[in-house]
Protein backbone atom coordinates (compact mmCIF):
# COMPACT_ATOMS: atom_id res chain seq x y z
CA UNK A 1 0.00 0.00 0.00
CA UNK A 2 1.22 3.28 -0.80
CA UNK A 3 2.05 5.86 1.61
CA UNK A 4 -0.44 8.33 -0.42
CA UNK A 5 -2.99 6.04 -0.11
CA UNK A 6 -2.98 5.66 3.22
CA UNK A 7 -2.64 9.42 4.02
CA UNK A 8 -5.99 9.86 0.99
CA UNK A 9 -7.67 7.01 3.49
CA UNK A 10 -7.79 8.78 7.01
CA UNK A 11 -11.15 10.06 8.24
CA UNK A 12 -11.18 13.13 10.42
CA UNK A 13 -13.13 14.29 13.08
CA UNK A 14 -16.03 16.96 11.93
CA UNK A 15 -15.13 18.75 15.45
CA UNK A 16 -12.27 21.09 15.12
CA UNK A 17 -9.47 20.21 17.77
CA UNK A 18 -9.29 21.01 21.93
CA UNK A 19 -6.29 22.32 22.92
CA UNK A 20 -4.89 19.92 26.02
CA UNK A 21 -3.19 21.65 28.13
CA UNK A 22 0.25 19.86 29.71
CA UNK A 23 -0.78 19.28 33.39
CA UNK A 24 -2.06 16.60 35.64
CA UNK A 25 -5.06 14.73 35.58
CA UNK A 26 -5.14 16.21 39.43
CA UNK A 27 -4.40 19.57 38.51
CA UNK A 28 -6.71 19.29 35.45
CA UNK A 29 -9.61 18.92 37.29
CA UNK A 30 -8.88 19.97 40.73
CA UNK A 31 -6.75 23.65 40.36
CA UNK A 32 -9.59 25.46 39.00
CA UNK A 33 -11.85 25.39 41.62
CA UNK A 34 -13.09 28.66 42.85
CA UNK A 35 -15.13 29.62 45.93
CA UNK A 36 -18.50 28.89 44.35
CA UNK A 37 -17.65 25.37 43.59
CA UNK A 38 -16.42 24.32 46.88
CA UNK A 39 -19.56 24.03 48.64
CA UNK A 40 -20.92 22.51 45.66
CA UNK A 41 -21.60 19.33 45.88
CA UNK A 42 -19.53 16.99 44.21
CA UNK A 43 -20.42 13.15 45.25
CA UNK A 44 -23.63 11.50 47.28
CA UNK A 45 -23.57 8.45 48.59
CA UNK A 46 -26.77 7.03 46.78
CA UNK A 47 -27.54 4.30 49.68
CA UNK A 48 -26.84 6.66 52.27
CA UNK A 49 -27.28 10.03 51.02
CA UNK A 50 -24.60 11.42 52.80
CA UNK A 51 -23.14 14.26 50.41
CA UNK A 52 -19.36 15.28 49.75
CA UNK A 53 -18.92 18.77 48.26
CA UNK A 54 -15.75 19.63 45.95
CA UNK A 55 -14.01 21.60 48.93
CA UNK A 56 -14.12 18.36 50.99
CA UNK A 57 -13.17 15.89 48.05
CA UNK A 58 -9.83 18.22 47.29
CA UNK A 59 -8.92 18.19 50.64
CA UNK A 60 -9.26 14.43 51.32
CA UNK A 61 -7.72 14.19 47.77
CA UNK A 62 -4.57 15.86 49.33
CA UNK A 63 -4.67 14.39 52.83
CA UNK A 64 -5.03 10.98 50.72
CA UNK A 65 -1.98 11.66 49.10
CA UNK A 66 -0.10 13.26 52.05
CA UNK A 67 -0.51 9.87 54.21
CA UNK A 68 0.75 6.99 50.68
CA UNK A 69 3.63 9.91 50.68
CA UNK A 70 4.16 8.95 53.81
CA UNK A 71 4.25 5.63 53.60
CA UNK A 72 7.27 5.77 51.37
CA UNK A 73 5.10 5.44 47.79
CA UNK A 74 5.13 8.16 45.30
CA UNK A 75 6.54 8.42 41.59
CA UNK A 76 7.00 5.17 40.08
CA UNK A 77 5.20 3.36 42.08
CA UNK A 78 2.11 1.64 41.75
CA UNK A 79 -0.95 1.14 44.25
CA UNK A 80 -3.74 -1.46 43.43
CA UNK A 81 -7.79 -0.13 44.20
CA UNK A 82 -10.62 -2.93 44.70
CA UNK A 83 -13.97 -1.28 45.37
CA UNK A 84 -16.79 -0.79 44.17
CA UNK A 85 -18.50 3.12 43.71
CA UNK A 86 -18.46 4.56 46.95
CA UNK A 87 -17.21 8.34 47.46
CA UNK A 88 -14.18 7.56 48.82
CA UNK A 89 -13.06 5.87 46.00
CA UNK A 90 -13.31 9.53 43.92
CA UNK A 91 -10.70 10.72 46.78
CA UNK A 92 -8.27 8.26 47.03
CA UNK A 93 -7.83 7.40 43.32
CA UNK A 94 -6.95 11.25 42.75
CA UNK A 95 -5.49 11.29 45.70
CA UNK A 96 -2.85 8.97 44.37
CA UNK A 97 -2.31 10.57 41.36
CA UNK A 98 -2.13 13.18 43.14
CA UNK A 99 1.01 11.89 44.91
CA UNK A 100 2.15 10.67 41.66
CA UNK A 101 1.58 7.08 42.04
CA UNK A 102 -0.12 4.62 38.85
CA UNK A 103 -3.27 3.44 40.17
CA UNK A 104 -4.11 -0.08 38.64
CA UNK A 105 -7.71 -0.21 39.17
CA UNK A 106 -9.27 -4.20 39.90
CA UNK A 107 -12.46 -5.42 39.10
CA UNK A 108 -14.73 -5.40 42.72
CA UNK A 109 -15.91 -8.86 41.14
CA UNK A 110 -12.47 -10.22 40.96
CA UNK A 111 -11.53 -13.69 42.82
CA UNK A 112 -8.31 -13.95 44.90
CA UNK A 113 -6.68 -15.59 41.93
CA UNK A 114 -7.49 -12.88 39.87
CA UNK A 115 -6.42 -10.41 42.53
CA UNK A 116 -3.07 -11.99 43.09
CA UNK A 117 -2.25 -12.02 39.42
CA UNK A 118 -3.22 -8.04 38.71
CA UNK A 119 -0.76 -7.43 42.00
CA UNK A 120 1.91 -9.53 40.40
CA UNK A 121 1.63 -8.06 36.95
CA UNK A 122 1.33 -4.30 37.88
CA UNK A 123 4.12 -4.72 40.36
CA UNK A 124 1.71 -2.93 43.14
CA UNK A 125 2.90 -2.08 46.48
CA UNK A 126 -0.09 -1.85 48.04
CA UNK A 127 -3.55 -2.56 47.92
CA UNK A 128 -6.76 -0.31 48.73
CA UNK A 129 -10.21 -2.60 49.20
CA UNK A 130 -13.24 -2.28 51.07
CA UNK A 131 -14.42 -4.63 53.97
CA UNK A 132 -17.12 -6.25 51.47
CA UNK A 133 -13.86 -7.47 49.05
CA UNK A 134 -11.84 -8.19 51.85
CA UNK A 135 -11.87 -12.33 51.10
CA UNK A 136 -10.53 -11.76 47.25
CA UNK A 137 -7.91 -8.40 48.88
CA UNK A 138 -6.67 -10.66 51.29
CA UNK A 139 -6.20 -14.12 49.07
CA UNK A 140 -5.15 -11.57 46.26
CA UNK A 141 -3.06 -9.53 48.29
CA UNK A 142 -0.89 -12.88 50.33
CA UNK A 143 -0.83 -15.04 47.18
CA UNK A 144 1.27 -11.63 45.52
CA UNK A 145 3.45 -11.08 48.90
CA UNK A 146 1.87 -8.25 50.34
CA UNK A 147 1.73 -7.91 53.88
CA UNK A 148 -1.52 -7.34 55.86
CA UNK A 149 0.03 -4.13 56.14
CA UNK A 150 0.46 -3.10 52.65
CA UNK A 151 -4.16 -3.63 52.14
CA UNK A 152 -5.87 -0.65 53.49
CA UNK A 153 -9.54 -1.38 54.18
CA UNK A 154 -11.52 2.09 53.60
CA UNK A 155 -13.65 1.06 55.99
CA UNK A 156 -11.79 -0.71 58.64
CA UNK A 157 -11.11 -4.06 59.56
CA UNK A 158 -8.91 -6.17 62.21
CA UNK A 159 -5.23 -6.38 61.20
CA UNK A 160 -5.21 -3.27 58.72
CA UNK A 161 -4.94 -0.04 58.44
CA UNK A 162 -7.89 2.19 57.86
CA UNK A 163 -8.31 5.29 55.88
CA UNK A 164 -9.54 6.98 59.30
CA UNK A 165 -6.16 5.81 60.60
CA UNK A 166 -3.74 6.83 57.39
CA UNK A 167 -5.32 10.27 57.17
CA UNK A 168 -5.11 10.66 61.20
CA UNK A 169 -1.54 11.54 60.72
CA UNK A 170 -2.30 14.90 58.90
CA UNK A 171 0.47 14.87 55.96
CA UNK A 172 0.71 17.28 53.96
CA UNK A 173 -0.10 16.37 49.95
CA UNK A 174 3.64 16.19 48.52
CA UNK A 175 5.51 18.13 46.07
CA UNK A 176 5.59 16.15 43.21
CA UNK A 177 7.08 16.35 39.69
CA UNK A 178 6.57 14.33 36.67
CA UNK A 179 6.20 14.83 32.80
CA UNK A 180 2.04 14.50 31.97
CA UNK A 181 2.80 13.23 28.21
CA UNK A 182 4.96 10.25 29.85
CA UNK A 183 3.76 9.47 33.20
CA UNK A 184 1.52 6.78 33.86
CA UNK A 185 -2.01 7.74 35.68
CA UNK A 186 -3.34 4.44 35.76
CA UNK A 187 -3.34 0.97 34.35
CA UNK A 188 -6.22 -0.57 33.90
CA UNK A 189 -6.42 -4.48 32.84
CA UNK A 190 -7.72 -5.10 29.63
CA UNK A 191 -7.88 -8.41 27.29
CA UNK A 192 -7.32 -5.91 23.56
CA UNK A 193 -8.44 -7.58 20.89
CA UNK A 194 -7.34 -11.17 22.10
CA UNK A 195 -5.70 -12.83 24.83
CA UNK A 196 -5.03 -12.57 28.38
CA UNK A 197 -5.89 -9.38 30.32
CA UNK A 198 -2.80 -6.94 29.84
CA UNK A 199 -2.01 -3.58 31.57
CA UNK A 200 -3.00 -0.53 29.89
CA UNK A 201 -0.69 1.97 30.11
CA UNK A 202 -2.78 5.26 29.98
CA UNK A 203 -0.48 8.73 30.75
CA UNK A 204 -2.27 11.65 32.32
CA UNK A 205 -2.13 13.61 29.38
CA UNK A 206 -4.34 10.38 27.77
CA UNK A 207 -6.95 11.01 30.61
CA UNK A 208 -6.51 14.63 30.26
CA UNK A 209 -7.45 14.51 26.30
CA UNK A 210 -10.33 12.36 27.03
CA UNK A 211 -11.98 14.54 29.33
CA UNK A 212 -11.80 17.30 26.86
CA UNK A 213 -12.85 15.43 23.82
CA UNK A 214 -15.85 13.87 24.81
CA UNK A 215 -17.38 17.40 26.53
CA UNK A 216 -17.34 18.40 22.83
CA UNK A 217 -20.01 16.21 22.69
CA UNK A 218 -21.72 15.78 25.91
CA UNK A 219 -22.25 19.07 27.38
CA UNK A 220 -22.23 18.33 31.15
CA UNK A 221 -23.18 21.43 33.49
CA UNK A 222 -22.60 22.20 37.38
CA UNK A 223 -26.40 21.03 38.09
CA UNK A 224 -26.51 17.89 36.23
CA UNK A 225 -26.90 15.11 38.74
CA UNK A 226 -25.05 11.98 37.13
CA UNK A 227 -25.95 8.28 38.70
CA UNK A 228 -22.31 6.52 39.27
CA UNK A 229 -23.45 3.25 38.77
CA UNK A 230 -20.89 2.22 35.47
CA UNK A 231 -18.27 0.71 38.27
CA UNK A 232 -15.29 3.31 38.54
CA UNK A 233 -12.57 0.98 38.00
CA UNK A 234 -13.94 0.08 34.26
CA UNK A 235 -12.46 2.84 32.03
CA UNK A 236 -16.02 4.03 30.77
CA UNK A 237 -16.87 4.91 34.55
CA UNK A 238 -13.77 5.97 35.61
CA UNK A 239 -13.66 8.22 32.64
CA UNK A 240 -16.77 9.48 31.55
CA UNK A 241 -18.62 9.50 34.56
CA UNK A 242 -16.07 9.87 37.44
CA UNK A 243 -13.69 12.63 35.51
CA UNK A 244 -16.37 14.11 33.30
CA UNK A 245 -18.61 14.58 36.33
CA UNK A 246 -15.96 16.17 38.42
CA UNK A 247 -14.27 18.52 35.17
CA UNK A 248 -17.86 20.04 34.89
CA UNK A 249 -18.63 20.06 38.32
CA UNK A 250 -21.62 18.00 38.46
CA UNK A 251 -22.66 16.10 41.29
CA UNK A 252 -22.31 12.85 40.54
CA UNK A 253 -24.38 10.23 42.88
CA UNK A 254 -22.74 6.52 43.53
CA UNK A 255 -24.12 3.14 43.61
CA UNK A 256 -22.01 0.17 44.23
CA UNK A 257 -23.43 -2.53 42.53
CA UNK A 258 -26.63 -2.54 39.76
CA UNK A 259 -30.31 -3.06 41.60
CA UNK A 260 -33.02 -1.68 39.35
CA UNK A 261 -35.33 -0.96 42.19
CA UNK A 262 -32.28 1.39 44.06
CA UNK A 263 -31.44 2.81 40.62
CA UNK A 264 -34.49 3.97 39.95
CA UNK A 265 -35.39 5.13 43.48
CA UNK A 266 -31.83 7.38 42.62
CA UNK A 267 -32.88 9.01 39.60
CA UNK A 268 -36.26 9.61 40.73
CA UNK A 269 -35.25 11.33 44.09
CA UNK A 270 -32.38 13.10 42.91
CA UNK A 271 -33.52 14.16 39.90
CA UNK A 272 -30.87 13.13 37.70
CA UNK A 273 -30.35 14.40 34.31
CA UNK A 274 -27.62 12.60 32.51
CA UNK A 275 -27.68 8.75 32.50
CA UNK A 276 -24.46 6.73 31.23
CA UNK A 277 -25.47 2.71 31.15
CA UNK A 278 -24.37 -0.17 29.16
CA UNK A 279 -27.07 -1.80 27.57
CA UNK A 280 -28.52 -4.11 29.83
CA UNK A 281 -29.58 -1.16 32.27
CA UNK A 282 -31.04 0.44 29.03
CA UNK A 283 -33.25 -3.22 28.64
CA UNK A 284 -34.32 -2.63 31.70
CA UNK A 285 -35.38 0.78 31.59
CA UNK A 286 -37.35 0.11 28.44
CA UNK A 287 -38.88 -2.96 29.57
CA UNK A 288 -39.47 -3.85 33.50
CA UNK A 289 -42.82 -2.76 34.52
CA UNK A 290 -40.83 -1.23 37.45
CA UNK A 291 -39.56 1.55 35.48
CA UNK A 292 -42.91 2.73 33.59
CA UNK A 293 -43.85 3.52 37.83
CA UNK A 294 -41.47 6.26 37.98
CA UNK A 295 -41.03 9.67 37.54
CA UNK A 296 -37.76 10.00 35.06
CA UNK A 297 -38.43 13.35 33.09
CA UNK A 298 -35.63 14.87 34.59
CA UNK A 299 -33.34 12.74 32.62
CA UNK A 300 -32.25 14.65 29.34
CA UNK A 301 -29.61 12.04 27.95
CA UNK A 302 -29.04 8.72 27.87
CA UNK A 303 -25.82 7.73 26.80
CA UNK A 304 -25.00 3.68 26.18
CA UNK A 305 -21.57 1.92 25.77
CA UNK A 306 -19.54 -0.73 26.50
CA UNK A 307 -21.40 -2.95 24.12
CA UNK A 308 -23.83 -2.57 20.93
CA UNK A 309 -26.38 -1.23 21.36
CA UNK A 310 -29.26 -1.28 18.38
CA UNK A 311 -31.83 1.10 17.25
CA UNK A 312 -34.63 -0.66 18.41
CA UNK A 313 -33.36 -0.61 21.68
CA UNK A 314 -32.75 2.76 21.27
CA UNK A 315 -36.09 3.97 20.23
CA UNK A 316 -37.87 1.67 23.32
CA UNK A 317 -35.51 3.82 25.78
CA UNK A 318 -36.67 7.02 23.99
CA UNK A 319 -40.35 5.78 24.57
CA UNK A 320 -39.91 5.48 28.18
CA UNK A 321 -37.73 8.79 28.52
CA UNK A 322 -39.57 10.91 26.13
CA UNK A 323 -37.48 13.88 27.47
CA UNK A 324 -34.25 12.41 26.84
CA UNK A 325 -32.12 12.09 23.95
CA UNK A 326 -30.60 8.60 23.87
CA UNK A 327 -26.89 8.55 22.30
CA UNK A 328 -24.61 5.68 21.77
CA UNK A 329 -20.55 5.80 21.97
CA UNK A 330 -17.69 4.03 21.33
CA UNK A 331 -14.00 3.29 22.65
CA UNK A 332 -11.94 0.58 24.56
CA UNK A 333 -9.43 1.12 27.67
CA UNK A 334 -6.45 1.25 24.74
CA UNK A 335 -8.51 5.16 23.86
CA UNK A 336 -8.98 6.18 27.49
CA UNK A 337 -11.89 4.86 26.32
CA UNK A 338 -13.60 7.11 23.96
CA UNK A 339 -13.21 7.48 20.37
CA UNK A 340 -16.85 8.14 18.77
CA UNK A 341 -20.30 9.18 20.33
CA UNK A 342 -23.37 10.58 18.62
CA UNK A 343 -23.75 13.87 18.85
CA UNK A 344 -26.53 15.39 21.63
CA UNK A 345 -27.05 17.98 19.21
CA UNK A 346 -27.23 15.82 15.98
CA UNK A 347 -30.49 14.50 16.25
CA UNK A 348 -30.41 13.21 12.87
CA UNK A 349 -27.74 10.84 13.15
CA UNK A 350 -29.19 7.36 14.47
CA UNK A 351 -28.30 6.51 17.83
CA UNK A 352 -28.08 2.87 16.55
CA UNK A 353 -24.73 4.03 15.12
CA UNK A 354 -21.63 4.88 17.33
CA UNK A 355 -21.46 8.04 16.15
CA UNK A 356 -18.53 10.38 14.82
CA UNK A 357 -15.10 10.97 15.74
CA UNK A 358 -14.33 13.01 18.51
CA UNK A 359 -12.34 16.34 18.29
CA UNK A 360 -8.30 15.34 17.71
CA UNK A 361 -8.89 11.60 16.65
CA UNK A 362 -8.53 10.03 13.36
CA UNK A 363 -9.18 6.68 12.10
CA UNK A 364 -8.55 4.59 9.24
CA UNK A 365 -10.54 1.53 8.33
CA UNK A 366 -8.79 -1.59 6.12
CA UNK A 367 -9.88 -4.65 5.00
CA UNK A 368 -9.11 -6.99 6.95
CA UNK A 369 -8.08 -9.70 4.60
CA UNK A 370 -5.73 -7.38 2.20
CA UNK A 371 -4.68 -4.39 4.72
CA UNK A 372 -6.34 -2.17 1.54
CA UNK A 373 -7.79 1.44 2.88
CA UNK A 374 -11.44 1.39 2.80
CA UNK A 375 -12.40 5.37 1.83
CA UNK A 376 -15.24 7.32 3.23
CA UNK A 377 -17.88 7.75 0.49
CA UNK A 378 -19.22 11.05 -0.80
CA UNK A 379 -22.84 9.66 -0.33
CA UNK A 380 -24.15 6.47 1.20
CA UNK A 381 -22.75 4.06 3.27
CA UNK A 382 -18.87 2.63 3.26
CA UNK A 383 -17.52 -1.36 2.55
CA UNK A 384 -16.90 -2.95 6.30
CA UNK A 385 -13.14 -3.25 7.45
CA UNK A 386 -11.23 -2.99 10.58
CA UNK A 387 -11.52 0.21 12.51
CA UNK A 388 -8.07 1.88 13.56
CA UNK A 389 -7.43 4.93 15.42
CA UNK A 390 -5.22 7.40 16.78
CA UNK A 391 -5.19 10.34 19.09
CA UNK A 392 -4.00 12.13 22.14
CA UNK A 393 -5.77 9.57 24.20
CA UNK A 394 -4.56 6.33 22.60
CA UNK A 395 -2.56 4.18 25.22
CA UNK A 396 1.44 4.06 25.45
CA UNK A 397 0.79 0.46 24.87
CA UNK A 398 1.18 -2.83 27.17
CA UNK A 399 2.98 -2.99 30.40
CA UNK A 400 5.86 -5.61 29.86
CA UNK A 401 4.63 -7.07 26.76
CA UNK A 402 6.35 -5.25 23.69
CA UNK A 403 5.02 -7.44 21.48
CA UNK A 404 1.12 -7.55 22.21
CA UNK A 405 1.94 -3.78 21.65
CA UNK A 406 3.93 -4.06 18.39
CA UNK A 407 0.55 -6.07 17.42
CA UNK A 408 -2.10 -3.63 18.50
CA UNK A 409 0.05 -0.14 18.08
CA UNK A 410 1.38 0.59 14.39
CA UNK A 411 4.56 2.67 13.62
CA UNK A 412 2.26 5.46 13.16
CA UNK A 413 0.19 5.64 16.10
CA UNK A 414 -2.90 3.79 14.69
CA UNK A 415 -4.55 1.34 17.09
CA UNK A 416 -6.05 -1.62 15.76
CA UNK A 417 -9.25 -2.00 17.73
CA UNK A 418 -10.71 -5.66 16.31
CA UNK A 419 -14.07 -4.03 15.20
CA UNK A 420 -15.37 -4.19 11.74
CA UNK A 421 -17.62 -1.14 11.10
CA UNK A 422 -18.65 0.96 8.11
CA UNK A 423 -18.99 5.01 7.81
CA UNK A 424 -21.12 7.13 5.62
CA UNK A 425 -20.96 9.87 4.55
CA UNK A 426 -21.56 11.94 6.95
CA UNK A 427 -18.75 10.56 9.36
CA UNK A 428 -21.32 8.21 11.48
CA UNK A 429 -19.35 4.65 11.92
CA UNK A 430 -21.53 1.33 13.22
CA UNK A 431 -20.03 -1.43 14.27
CA UNK A 432 -21.41 -4.37 11.92
CA UNK A 433 -18.86 -7.14 13.38
CA UNK A 434 -15.46 -8.11 15.17
CA UNK A 435 -12.31 -9.87 14.68
CA UNK A 436 -11.44 -10.22 18.26
CA UNK A 437 -12.42 -13.19 20.25
CA UNK A 438 -13.05 -11.39 23.62
CA UNK A 439 -17.01 -12.64 24.79
CA UNK A 440 -18.91 -9.37 25.66
CA UNK A 441 -20.90 -9.78 28.97
CA UNK A 442 -22.82 -7.31 30.37
CA UNK A 443 -20.26 -4.66 29.15
CA UNK A 444 -17.84 -6.49 30.78
CA UNK A 445 -14.85 -8.41 28.86
CA UNK A 446 -13.89 -11.81 29.17
CA UNK A 447 -11.10 -13.96 27.53
CA UNK A 448 -11.73 -16.95 26.07
CA UNK A 449 -8.17 -17.34 26.59
CA UNK A 450 -7.99 -16.87 29.94
CA UNK A 451 -11.16 -19.59 30.78
CA UNK A 452 -9.32 -21.85 28.38
CA UNK A 453 -6.08 -22.09 30.49
CA UNK A 454 -8.21 -22.71 33.79
CA UNK A 455 -10.46 -25.55 32.54
CA UNK A 456 -6.74 -27.26 31.26
CA UNK A 457 -5.66 -27.16 35.04
CA UNK A 458 -8.55 -29.55 35.59
CA UNK A 459 -7.41 -33.13 35.73
CA UNK A 460 -10.69 -34.38 34.27
CA UNK A 461 -10.48 -31.91 31.16
CA UNK A 462 -8.24 -33.02 28.26
CA UNK A 463 -9.02 -30.39 25.91
CA UNK A 464 -10.94 -27.00 25.68
CA UNK A 465 -12.58 -23.75 23.69
CA UNK A 466 -14.94 -20.83 25.07
CA UNK A 467 -16.75 -18.87 23.33
CA UNK A 468 -19.64 -15.87 23.42
CA UNK A 469 -22.86 -17.17 22.29
CA UNK A 470 -25.61 -14.42 21.73
CA UNK A 471 -27.77 -13.78 25.11
CA UNK A 472 -30.96 -11.58 24.99
CA UNK A 473 -30.36 -9.67 28.42
CA UNK A 474 -26.21 -9.77 28.73
CA UNK A 475 -25.13 -9.64 25.21
CA UNK A 476 -22.70 -12.43 25.02
CA UNK A 477 -22.23 -15.40 27.85
CA UNK A 478 -19.66 -17.62 27.38
CA UNK A 479 -19.69 -21.59 26.56
CA UNK A 480 -17.26 -24.09 26.71
CA UNK A 481 -16.58 -27.00 24.40
CA UNK A 482 -14.76 -29.80 26.54
CA UNK A 483 -12.89 -32.74 25.89
CA UNK A 484 -13.23 -35.29 28.56
CA UNK A 485 -10.14 -36.73 29.68
CA UNK A 486 -9.60 -40.88 29.80
CA UNK A 487 -13.06 -41.98 30.37
CA UNK A 488 -13.95 -39.56 32.80
CA UNK A 489 -17.58 -39.20 34.21
CA UNK A 490 -17.35 -34.93 34.34
CA UNK A 491 -20.78 -33.01 34.06
CA UNK A 492 -21.44 -29.97 32.89
CA UNK A 493 -22.40 -28.75 36.22
CA UNK A 494 -19.21 -29.96 37.18
CA UNK A 495 -17.59 -27.41 34.49
CA UNK A 496 -19.88 -25.00 35.68
CA UNK A 497 -19.35 -25.23 38.99
CA UNK A 498 -15.03 -25.36 38.88
CA UNK A 499 -15.14 -22.44 36.53
CA UNK A 500 -17.22 -20.21 39.18
CA UNK A 501 -14.98 -20.84 42.26
CA UNK A 502 -11.80 -19.61 40.06
CA UNK A 503 -13.17 -16.54 38.55
CA UNK A 504 -15.37 -13.47 38.68
CA UNK A 505 -19.01 -13.76 38.57
CA UNK A 506 -19.65 -12.12 34.68
CA UNK A 507 -16.97 -14.80 33.68
CA UNK A 508 -18.81 -18.20 34.43
CA UNK A 509 -19.11 -20.53 31.80
CA UNK A 510 -23.13 -20.44 31.21
CA UNK A 511 -23.27 -23.60 29.10
CA UNK A 512 -20.96 -26.28 28.47
CA UNK A 513 -21.15 -29.07 25.12
CA UNK A 514 -18.70 -32.12 25.53
CA UNK A 515 -16.85 -32.90 22.35
CA UNK A 516 -14.73 -35.38 20.87
CA UNK A 517 -11.58 -33.06 19.89
CA UNK A 518 -12.04 -29.21 19.80
CA UNK A 519 -11.47 -27.78 16.19
CA UNK A 520 -7.69 -26.17 15.42
CA UNK A 521 -5.52 -25.39 12.64
CA UNK A 522 -2.36 -26.46 11.45
CA UNK A 523 -0.74 -24.36 13.48
CA UNK A 524 -3.06 -25.25 16.55
CA UNK A 525 -4.85 -22.49 16.63
CA UNK A 526 -9.06 -22.95 17.74
CA UNK A 527 -11.08 -22.58 14.80
CA UNK A 528 -13.81 -20.82 16.84
CA UNK A 529 -15.92 -20.08 13.62
CA UNK A 530 -16.35 -23.78 13.35
CA UNK A 531 -17.77 -24.27 16.81
CA UNK A 532 -19.70 -20.80 16.19
CA UNK A 533 -21.13 -22.68 13.62
CA UNK A 534 -22.36 -25.26 15.74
Amino acid sequence: MSESSVHSSVIRSPHPDVEIPDVSLYDFLFASLDDADLGRVAVVDGPSGAATTYGELRDRADAVAGAFAARGLGVGDVVALHSPNVPAFVAVFHGLLRAGITVTTINALASGREVAKQLESSGARALVTVGALLPAAEAGADAAGLAPGDVVVLDGADGHPSLVELLAGGHAAPDVAFDPRTHLAVLPYSSGTTGLPKGVMLTHRNLVANVLQTEAFLPLASDDVVPAVLPFFHIYGMTVLMNGAVYQRATLVTLPRFDLAEYLRVVEQHRATVLFVAPPIALALAKHPAAADRDLSSVRILMSGAAPFDEQLAAAVGRRLPGARVLQGYGMSEMSPVSHVVPVDRPDVSPGTVGMLVPNMLARIVDPATGEPVTQPAEGVSAPGELLCAGPNVMVGYLADEQATRDTLEPDGFLHTGDVVTVDADGAFTVVDRLKELIKHKGYQVAPAELEALLLTHPQIADAAVIGVPDPESGEVPKAFVVRAGDSALTAADVQEFVAEHVAPYKKVRAVEFVEAVPKSAAGKILRKELRAR
